[in-house]
């Protein structure tokens, strides 16, 4: 496997999030390339142990529900792959009552003060998490564009 630059991902992560509509692939490809549900499940469950012991952005972490933001990272992984999931955009954290409010993602994040060097660490965390799974470089990438437009709704500062 060629194991793509830390650097080359982020370019792409900035380029493709200028250029590239936030819609799921209408193929399978990238999500049989991640290892269907299973696969995402792992690299989901890699990628929240690697975001949670980085102290760049660990501390970003503290009051978010760990396990449902680990289940709306699988549907969210697993839908922009072009997989049969349905990411429902729902998230509730635990300072919210009952069955919590709907937030998107600009919502989600306006009061986390990310940065673009948070971010990049959050997308060096998944990189990792995808080559520990063995996950080709070229899939990688094709998620990695999918989710990329999603940095203009969550760097704040």
């Amino acid at each position: 496997m060629i194991k793509f630059s830390r650097m080359a991902a982020i370019g792409l992560l900035l380029a493709s999030s200028l250029a590239m509509a936030q819609t799921p692939y209408t193929d399978d490809s990238t999500y049989q390339g991640l290892g269907g549900k299973d696969g995402i499940k792992k690299i989901v469950d890699t990628f929240i142990t690697l975001v949670l012991a980085d102290p760049r952005i660990k501390d970003n972490f503290n009051d978010f529900d760990i396990p449902q933001l680990n289940v709306r990272l699988q549907e969210q992984f697993c839908e922009f792959a072009g997989g049969p999931c349905k990411y429902t955009g729902k998230y509730r954290d635990k300072t919210m009552d009952g069955v919590g409010t709907v937030r998107d993602m600009k919502t989600v994040h306006q009061d986390l003060q990310i940065t673009n060097a948070m971010f990049n660490a959050l997308t060096e965390d998944l990189q990792i998490a995808m080559e520990q799974h063995n996950v080709p470089s070229s899939v990688a990438l094709k998620l990695v564009a999918k989710l990329a437009p999603m940095q203009r709704d969550i760097v704040t500062k």
